[in-house]
């Protein structure tokens, strides 16, 4: 049995898939195998992979198009491993990435959940995402409350993270009936009920503006997640608390920008607003028109690799 299953969930990415591939078979840990599943891509994806197919990287194909949460489900499902890695095909790992992992496995065996920090890429413009890493030594490795630490950009994403089996198996698999923020609410579940072991080094680059990833494009059309159904979990946590006046602030923007007013009044009825930042509270007031003008200037900012967000340093 091998000590990883990397699961790629592949969707019309016959530009970056190779490249994805070879990161992996590049890592300095090698005990691992690979499942690419296909969610009926309908470029050259498959032709791409298949060179790479071999006793340990298998490729599964979806019967019908179903979305990133059900790829991932069929691949956690047929993983032999006990630990269990996702790269998006589009993506790339440091070659010690798994290494680094292994390592936080043998250190912290109390812990269910494995990550390390990343970089983003930007039209080939590396970039530090705006999260509380820097509030961590470099290159240290912990257990951390994923809650008090994500108030921001993620600590981790999905590409940078390791998770036991037993934490499908105690919280459930990705929500296939949302498509907006399924990470998220995974990350919800995983983290009340499991420890975070981190190495704030950067392990995976994540590539910011490939095709058919998710773009600043409305939300309105997608299934979102239900925060209110975590709030029982955070009575008594002021972290998760402020997290989820966090996730809710973002939801709340994102609709309102689009245009669902009375979405908007509904999610940000939930926040408890003692718990966001001045920007915070001040961009949530705004008039929709405001918040469209600074959305188009965040834009061009960040395709010239500048970064500026409503997020506060941790106190």
């Amino acid at each position: 049995m091998p000590f990883f299953s990397v699961i790629i969930p592949l969707y019309n990415k016959d530009k970056y898939v190779e490249n994805t591939l070879k990161s992996i078979l590049n890592q300095t840990f090698t005990d691992y195998e690979i499942l690419i599943i296909n969610d009926c891509s309908t470029d050259k994806s498959v032709e791409k992979v298949k060179p790479f197919l071999s006793e340990n990287i298998k490729l599964i194909e979806h019967s019908e198009n179903k979305g990133l949460s059900a790829a991932r489900n069929t691949g956690i499902n047929n993983a032999t491993s006990d630990y269990i890695t996702f790269l998006d095909a589009d993506d790339l790992w440091k070659p010690h990435f798994l290494e680094t992992i292994h390592k936080l496995i043998i250190d912290f065996p109390e812990a269910g959940i494995f990550a390390t920090n990343y970089e983003e890429i930007y039209n080939s413009k590396i970039a530090n995402p705006h999260n509380h890493a820097e509030n961590l030594t470099k290159d240290s490795s912990q257990i951390i409350d994923f809650f008090k630490y994500n108030l921001g950009q993620g600590i981790y994403n999905h590409g940078s993270v390791c998770f036991h089996k037993k934490v499908y198996q105690t919280v459930g698999f990705y929500d296939e009936n949302i498509d907006f923020s399924e990470d998220i609410d995974f990350n919800i579940r995983a983290n009340a009920a499991f420890k975070l072991a981190f190495c704030n080094t950067v392990g995976m680059s994540y590539f910011m503006q490939t095709d058919n990833q998710l773009t600043r494009s409305s939300i309105l059309n997608k299934r979102l997640p239900d925060y209110d159904k975590y709030d029982f979990l955070a009575k008594g946590n002021d972290s998760f608390q402020k997290y989820l006046a966090f996730e809710r602030y973002i939801l709340a923007k994102h609709v309102k920008t689009d245009g669902d007013y009375e979405l908007y009044k509904k999610i940000s009825s939930k926040i408890n607003f003692n718990q966001l930042n001045l920007r915070q509270k001040i961009l949530l007031k705004l008039p929709v028109f405001m918040l469209k003008s600074i959305q188009k200037i965040k834009g061009i900012l960040s395709k010239k690799g500048m970064k500026v967000t409503s997020y506060s340093r941790m106190k």
